[in-house]
């Protein structure tokens, strides 16, 4: 089968690999959809964390289940996806119910060859139905369940000032769990298209250019003096990281969805002055995708806009520069492996 590898920062290359073969435990799907992260892009450019070449990239996927040990409530042949996360089940974080973060996680697509390819083979237990879904929803879970696991952790409550900092799909998808839980959000970006995104798809009302040069008055002003109580950094820059604790109000909570490969260091007399709490966010849980699929079920969410780019599977190896360049507005690019 017809598989694309990134043989190392820069170069994608296709190449012909074996099928799987059904291991106990395991099911195999017949992709359908492949959608493009910024891990992916990173892993593309060499910036990604916890990384290693050659690899096969792709886990936010959907497709049709073509195998299984048939003992897990799953059917052959129905529409699927999969939480990406290979956890252990026997360490302290999978002990105390945070598989997303455990001591050995396995990644699909980062620590192991993921799914841009014709079939791919997963452990049972990381499958999810489709539960009526379309494709595209269903390849799009993940990134919003990112999201949704970022503002659980924030535990947001009704009428509180919510910053989210970054308006890529991370961050967008973030925008909108923060409002489903009755949060008064505020976004800002850099990227033109993508504050335009905010304002006509999400309909955002307070949106910051972070190039302004006077954000904390704008802040001071949306928040009536107050500063927002969470600050959601979904940008994963050192600069935006380091700098978001000066737009947190005292008493508030900031926390890290995003990711990169330095050190971050805050001024510790004002992170200490508003004792702040500091939370990371890392990849969600099953909790977090079943409240996705129910939210994009009630109509609270739409998939559908968030789909910036289509391309075919035997294409997709010439975007990837692309849609590394702002200017092309990527907001959530598509593989499509077949046409339907």
């Amino acid at each position: 089968m017809k598989s694309l590898v990134c043989a190392r920062p820069g170069l994608l290359e296709y190449k012909e690999i074996e099928e799987p073969n059904l291991k106990p435990g395991h099911a195999i799907i017949k992709i359908k959809r492949i959608g493009i992260c910024g891990t992916d892009l990173h892993a593309y450019e060499g910036t990604q964390p916890y990384f290693n070449y050659p690899r096969i990239l792709g886990h936010e996927l959907s497709g049709d289940l073509m195998d299984t040990s048939g003992t897990n409530g799953f059917s052959v042949g129905e529409p699927v996806t999969l939480i990406p996360y290979f956890y252990c089940g026997q360490c302290i974080a999978c002990r105390s119910g945070r598989p997303n973060c455990c001591v050995t996680i396995q990644v699909c697509g980062v620590h192991l060859d993921g799914g841009m390819v014709e079939y791919l083979q997963v452990p049972e237990y990381a499958l999810v139905h489709g539960d009526g879904l379309g494709y595209d929803a269903l390849a799009m879970l993940e990134p919003f369940a990112i999201g949704a696991h970022g503002i659980s952790r924030a535990a947001v409550a009704g009428g509180e000032f919510v910053l989210v900092v970054g308006a890529g799909p991370i961050g967008l998808g973030a925008m909108e769990f923060a409002r489903i839980a009755g949060g008064r959000v505020i976004a800002m970006d850099m990227n033109e298209q993508r504050i335009r995104f905010c304002r006509e798809v999400l309909n955002i009302e307070q949106i910051i250019d972070a190039t302004s040069s006077n954000i904390n008055d704008q802040l001071m002003e949306i928040t009536h003096g107050d500063m927002p109580l969470v600050v959601v950094d979904a940008t994963g820059n050192k600069k935006a990281i380091s700098g978001g604790i000066d737009w947190l109000a005292h008493g508030g909570r900031y926390i890290l969805i995003g990711l990169q490969k330095e050190d971050i260091c805050f001024n510790h007399p004002e992170f200490h002055k508003r004792e702040t709490t500091l939370m990371g966010s890392r990849n969600a849980t099953r909790k977090d995708f079943e409240w996705v699929i129910s939210s994009i079920r009630r109509g609270w969410i739409n998939p559908a806009p968030y789909i910036s780019h289509r391309v075919s599977f035997n294409e997709v190896g010439n975007e990837f520069k692309h849609w590394l360049d702002p200017a092309g507005g990527a907001i959530k690019p598509m593989v499509m492996m077949t046409p339907n």
